[in-house]
């Protein structure tokens, strides 16, 4: 017999029954062999579905299931999860027009017409003993419980979230065992606490993560959408993607140290105007080393002036003069019998001021015209590397226009033709060049920022000799746009032998930022120099 504990366990009130509510599926639609857990496979009298008979007799039964299932393992002691046959449940009833006869069939087999997992009457009392009647007495027999020791573990199938199956799973209880595909069948499948994988397969925590992905997808959805927006509002939000001097890499660098980075290499800063300063690293050629070893500031101020050719590098956006291609380039040329000042705009680095076009202009006006009082007759380039070849035009440009003056040679190193069409090449915006308005949202508001850098204007201006180096690999700014600009500058020089393309093979791998790494650049340059004199 079952003690008054177990009985409540097996028992669950009415109020549990009435929260779950009753199994979605009948015997036919359950799974499993009949009389296992989860199966609903007999009803009160033990009746198989498909006329399988189980436990007693009767006919086949197209009822439902009513009511949840015990806890596996609660009468059967401590020992692994067990099912329970529906005729222990106490709370499965059959309904249906099948109950008639189930209910004539117990009376036949002197069960008073109840149901056995409808419970038993409490039998009377006879004679002073206070005894229990018995079956010779015309008493009533209880039907002794079912161990649930006895019976089979039934497998629960991983790939069945149906509804039913997961309340059947939450009624079982943390006994369950999960069994994934193949199990069953003598395969190789795992078994899992049904906690756990219960919720994953379609429980709530298997939810949660999908809601997660679809907050996460909804908001990068927001952000694509108002970008164009914002930068059509707010100007100078773009100027920050573009310039990207807030991306001062690499990060802690003691710029009053260069010769951590290159060999007899010095630090000094120019003020080009009231509160801006920006700073500058002079490499020497490597044939003055050994003479540069203790000498101050000024000796290098003078050893300008060597007829050694001088590079004024311009670099392209974000980094600063310490970056990692940006040294290999200063030192490339410095062994190759160069003097390199390598500069930091306004705003990048340790430099002051805020970002311009036109304070580009002006600060690297201000450095040629230093440059060109300790030269002597040394020869000056302009070395524009990305963003830096606008600047480059530009200066060179300025000169001439308002001063008179030919700068040297200039040197052109992934140039764009202007910064409208770099800005609809270049990868970061390819996500938008289908998005309604992108013309007008972010490629006119180039020219609301002040960024134009009009290097196709500037070539049709400039005399100086031109020499443009491009990688077919570059994915930033595509070999089009230096072939473009060549056709352009050639197409308007009056001396057409100075105008000159150099392509690298994408077999070379130099891409954007990495011509500087080919260990020819210092002679390609000097027979450019050779070339245009």
């Amino acid at each position: 017999m079952l003690s008054t504990v177990n009985k409540r366990r097996l028992l669950p009130g009415k109020r549990r029954l009435r929260k779950l509510g009753p199994p979605s599926r009948s015997h036919e639609d359950e799974r499993g062999p009949a009389g296992q857990v989860g199966a609903g496979s007999t009803c009160a009298l033990g009746v198989a579905p498909r006329g399988r008979p189980r436990l007693g007799a009767g006919p086949p039964c197209s009822g439902r299931a009513i009511g949840p299932p015990a806890r596996a393992g609660v009468a059967g002691g401590s020992g692994p999860a067990r099912a329970l046959p529906a005729a222990a449940f106490g709370q499965l009833r059959c309904t249906g027009p099948e109950r008639k006869e189930h209910e004539a069939a117990g009376r036949a087999g002197g069960g008073g017409g109840r149901l056995p997992g409808q419970g038993q009457r409490r039998p009377r009392r006879t004679g002073r003993g206070g005894g229990r009647q018995g079956p010779a007495a015309g008493g009533r027999v209880s039907r002794p419980p079912v161990q649930a020791s006895a019976l089979p573990s039934p497998p629960v199938r991983f790939g069945d979230a149906s509804a039913a199956g997961r309340r059947e799973l939450s009624l079982l209880g943390r006994g369950a065992q999960w069994v994934e595909p193949g199990l069953a069948e003598g395969g190789s499948g795992r078994s899992r606490s049904a906690r756990g994988p219960a919720y994953l397969a379609g429980g709530l925590l298997g939810y949660l993560p999908n809601l997660k992905i679809k907050r996460l997808l909804v908001n990068l959805f927001i952000l694509y959408a108002s970008f164009p927006f914002m930068v059509r509002l707010f100007p100078s939000l773009l100027r920050k993607f573009v310039y990207l001097n807030f991306l001062s890499y690499p990060f802690g660098v003691d710029f009053q140290k260069p010769e951590l980075y290159v060999n007899h290499t010095t630090n000094f800063y120019l003020t080009s105007e009231p509160g801006i300063t920006f700073g500058i690293w002079h490499a020497l050629p490597d044939t003055r080393w050994k003479e540069a070893e203790g000498k101050d500031r000024s000796w290098h101020e003078e050893a300008l002036a060597d007829d050694n050719p001088i590079i004024i590098y311009l670099h392209g956006n974000g980094g600063n003069r310490a970056t990692g291609h940006r040294v290999r380039f200063t030192q490339s040329m410095s062994d190759g019998g160069f003097h390199v000042l390598a500069v930091d705009y306004r705003g990048y680095a340790d430099s002051t001021g805020q970002p311009s076009e036109t304070g580009f202009t002006t600060d690297i006006l201000y450095l040629y015209h230093w440059v060109k009082a300790r030269s002597g007759n040394s020869t000056v380039i302009f070395w524009g590397h990305s963003l830096g070849t606008g600047i480059s035009t530009n200066v060179a440009r300025a000169l001439k226009e308002k001063e008179g003056v030919i700068v040297d040679a200039v040197v052109l190193e992934a140039p764009y033709t202007n910064m409208r069409d770099a800005a609809a090449t270049i990868p970061v915006t390819k996500i938008y060049r289908k998005f309604p308005g992108f013309d007008y949202l972010i490629l006119d508001t180039m020219a609301l920022a002040g960024m134009y850098f009009r290097n196709d204007k500037n070539v049709q201006v400039m005399s100086s000799p031109i020499l443009i180096l491009h990688s077919e690999d570059d994915c930033m700014i595509p070999i089009s746009q230096g072939e473009k600009l060549y056709e352009i500058a050639h197409n308007a020089s009056q001396k057409k032998e100075t105008i000159q393309f150099i392509p690298f093979p994408t077999s070379k791998g130099f891409g954007h930022d990495h011509i500087s790494s080919n260990p020819e650049l210092p002679t390609i340059l000097k027979n450019f120099l050779q070339s245009v004199k």
